[in-house]
């Protein structure tokens, strides 16, 4: 029988969280790194004990960790708190300039505004190398490791690419927090960066456009810009890596050319506002969102906890609500905060600002909370585990 491991980062450490196939007991293992900001685990998909977590302090700086054992022990491989930011290089061109800020560091490339260099948002093991890590940051920039985290690499023509001056931060900050890996094709990346859109690379990194036509966002002087909007997340099933779907500040969006349109799924969903999107795992057309009451006011409408489901890819939504809290409850569910596992029935899963992990072992028709009281949880990441 299949077990699963699901990876929470959180605002004060990492948990780690197993049970076996019947997902109903489960043992809570944590805090790891406790006191520190955990913004994203993650493991390898061909090397499951490989795992890798960002571990970051306004103080400290940042460090990435990894564990070759589940998480049962770990280690820095690029070393600890430095000036460096954890080994990642901005090429010889750049001056480092250090702003008197522990933590926060700036380098000018001589052609753009300073970048800053805060925290990593997110991190994506490749699919066919344990070793090969990609790591998304704020300011935005998206870089590698081919050593297991060892050393870094800037996949610099993001960065480079002529709409640069035009991003600028979300309210949490110029983060690069999406990074969807394409099965049918390695040169093929897309990633989301707030406040500045979806963009895609079709050689490996090199060269990249943005894929943001469709969108609209009123907040910006032009609704239908090339860049400036604040995507949220996107998601893809594996099977289909031409159909991604997007939770945007404001409305589910859908495409089915890779990026290249997209088009508004939010149909009769209360709000269409929210941060994560998922999908499930044997269902390519069935999708979840959490949605928000507004951009002001990050809690669920009317108090309710309510996941939506859509069996069409969008447009007709349910709401799964056996389970949930559905009166005084006024907590949100960030972008990297839901996931899904292999079993089928497949298991969903995600985590509150409020602590409470929850999850679904029958794809959302009804939902347990498998541990409360936890720091605000950041990310969640499930391991399907044979």
């Amino acid at each position: 029988m299949s077990n699963i491991r699901v990876l929470v980062g959180t605002r004060k450490g990492a948990f780690i969280l197993t049970s076996d196939g019947k997902r109903k007991r489960w043992k809570v293992e944590g805090p790891h790194f406790a006191g520190w900001e955990i913004y994203h685990m993650k493991g390898s998909p061909v090397e499951p004990n490989r795992l890798y977590a960002s571990q970051t302090s306004a103080w400290f700086g940042q460090i990435i960790q990894r564990s070759d054992d589940g998480g049962r022990t770990w280690d820095t491989p690029g070393g600890g708190p430095a000036t460096n930011p954890q080994g990642m290089p901005m090429g010889e061109s750049n001056q480092f300039v250090y702003d008197g800020v522990p933590g926060t560091h700036q380098w000018y490339d001589g052609t753009q505004h300073p970048w800053e260099f805060k925290r990593v948002w997110h991190l994506e093991p490749s699919l066919d190398d344990p070793d090969h890590v990609y790591a998304g940051v704020e300011d935005a920039a998206l870089f590698e490791s081919k050593d297991g985290g060892k050393s870094w690499q800037e996949l610099s023509g993001l960065r480079k690419h002529d709409t640069g001056p035009k991003w600028q931060p979300g309210a949490g900050g110029m983060c690069l927090h999406t990074i969807l890996l394409d099965p049918k094709d390695p040169k093929r990346m897309s990633i989301a960066i707030s406040a500045a859109g979806a963009f895609r690379t079709d050689d490996g990194g090199k060269t990249w456009k943005p894929i943001n036509r469709g969108l609209h966002s009123q907040y910006i002087p032009d609704p239908t810009a090339e860049v400036g909007h604040c995507v949220h997340r996107i998601a893809m099933h594996p099977s289909r890596p031409n159909t991604l779907f997007m939770q945007k500040h404001w409305d589910v969006m859908r495409s089915d050319d890779a990026g290249d349109s997209w088009r508004e799924v939010s149909g009769n969903l209360p709000s269409d506002f929210g941060f994560p999107i998922d999908v499930h795992t044997h269902e390519p057309e069935t999708i979840y969102v959490v949605p928000i009451k507004s951009d002001s006011e990050h809690f669920p409408p009317d108090g309710k906890l309510r996941v939506y489901r859509s069996r069409t890819g969008g447009n007709e939504w349910e709401a799964l609500t056996k389970g949930l809290p559905q009166r005084n409850c006024y907590v949100n569910v960030l972008r990297d905060a839901m996931s899904v596992d292999a079993l089928d029935p497949c298991g969903v899963y995600f985590g509150t600002t409020g602590g409470q992990v929850y999850a679904s072992a029958d794809g959302g028709d009804s939902w347990a909370s498998i541990v409360r009281d936890l720091p605000a949880v950041l990310s969640v990441e499930v391991q399907t585990l044979t």
